[in-house]
């Protein structure tokens, strides 16, 4: 296979077109699928010699693929990682970073603002095999360094956070990291590469699902892993071979052509964003807007100085707790009811009662996630019509 161009001084959004762009012999514009499991040799000796690493080609699809190895290019290119590599979700690709580099004995300090099914994995899963956990403030810089112990290994966040969208300094955790030995891990999934690009503040490793916004239209699953070549080589690439968490071809496929739009988009959704949150900030039963882009949020200047836009999603808080919240979701007419985001539909959550469901009362208050909060991933409808639905259906709550 010929392999494009290579990316000179390229911008995001041709990046996006056609960094680690590979054709066969049949010059296709549009990057081939390659829906095999397996790839056949010429001969005995190059099956052993491609074994052993003499030489390079794929061997089976749990190892690598032509159309898997373009998405994970084209994502590494766009976040500015020495290389990715693709999971079958992102859960997948967060557990991976975990289990590939700790063992026991190991600590990490996490932020407490993350997604319900990674603070499962930090708070139950890692302890099983001997590795500690410390939760903190993740928007308070003094408590990850007062967290950091001899054994930490690792520190983890997400930012924006789900689903109240809190805001962690990158470059000042980073620092902190590097001061101690440790590796920073960054869910970059709320924002994506086109609007931050968290290696460039000292992230060493991010990871994504790429089932929200690099797929952008809520058809397949998929994840990402993004990092050096040295934790590639040392951790990740014996793990994820031997344990199998792999995307499929058709759904790297769809991911790697999503990413052609992907800047379009997450600029389509901001706009929307911006519009939505402030809509909703001047209505009577709407008790709180949070949303990294208006003045209002907590950390606005942050939000500021290290994204190019606020994302795609906005939370809001109604009065009246759960029942005033269910009234309003039930009689929306345009946006859907759904605890997935990333869609050009929009979508709303009541993530009390199922994103973060699981978490006690406790753990969900000092999360500011209440009966009455609502997360609304802002789709790339007209906006005004975004509005009047909105409008329609407080009255009902």
């Amino acid at each position: 296979m010929a392999t494009n161009k290579k990316p000179g001084n390229w911008k995001k959004r041709t990046l996006g077109v056609r960094a680690g762009t590979m054709r066969s012999g049949f010059q296709e514009t549009s990057e081939a699928l390659f829906m095999t499991s397996g790839y056949a040799y010429e001969e005995a000796e190059e099956a052993e010699a491609r074994f052993k690493g003499e030489i390079g080609g794929y061997q089976y699809s749990r190892f690598g693929n032509p159309t898997i190895s373009m998405f994970e290019d084209r994502m590494a290119a766009l976040e500015g990682a020495a290389v990715g590599r693709a999971t079958a979700t992102g859960m997948a690709a967060v557990t991976s970073v975990f289990l590939a580099g700790l063992k026991t004995g190991d600590h990490v300090v996490a932020a407490k603002a993350m997604f319900g099914s990674c603070l499962h994995v930090v708070e139950q899963i890692l302890p099983r095999f001997g590795i500690t956990t410390t939760l903190v403030d993740g928007t308070d810089v003094s408590a990850w360094e007062k967290a950091v112990r001899p054994q930490t290994r690792m520190l983890f966040l997400e930012t924006p956070s789900n689903p109240t969208l809190a805001i962690v300094d990158l470059g000042a955790v980073a620092r902190i990291a590097d001061k101690h030995g440790a590796l920073m891990v960054v869910d970059n999934a709320f924002a994506t590469p086109a609007l931050q690009r968290p290696i460039e503040f000292g992230a060493h490793i991010v990871v994504h699902s790429t089932t929200k916004y690099i797929d952008g239209q809520g058809r397949a699953l998929g994840g990402m892993i993004l990092c050096g070549q040295k934790f590639l080589d040392d951790h990740l690439q014996v793990f994820l071979r031997n344990t199998g968490p792999s995307i499929s071809p058709f759904n790297a496929w769809l991911h790697l052509k999503s990413l052609e739009t992907l800047d379009l988009r997450m600029k389509a959704h901001c706009e929307n964003a911006v519009r939505v949150s402030d809509f909703l900030a001047g209505q009577k039963k709407v008790t709180r807007v949070l949303y990294p882009f208006r003045a209002d949020h907590p950390q606005h200047n942050l939000a500021r100085a290290q994204m190019e836009g606020g994302g795609g999603v906005v939370a809001f808080e109604v009065e009246g707790g759960k029942k005033s919240a269910f009234k309003l979701a039930n009689a929306l007419g345009l946006i859907d009811i759904s605890n997935n985001l990333g869609d050009a539909k929009s979508l709303i959550t009541h993530p009390e009662t199922t994103t973060h469901q699981k978490l006690t009362p406790e753990a969900r208050a000092a999360l500011g996630v209440t009966s009455g909060l609502l997360r609304l991933s802002v789709g790339l409808e007209d906006a005004d019509d975004l509005c009047e639905d909105l409008e329609q259906a407080l009255k009902v709550a």
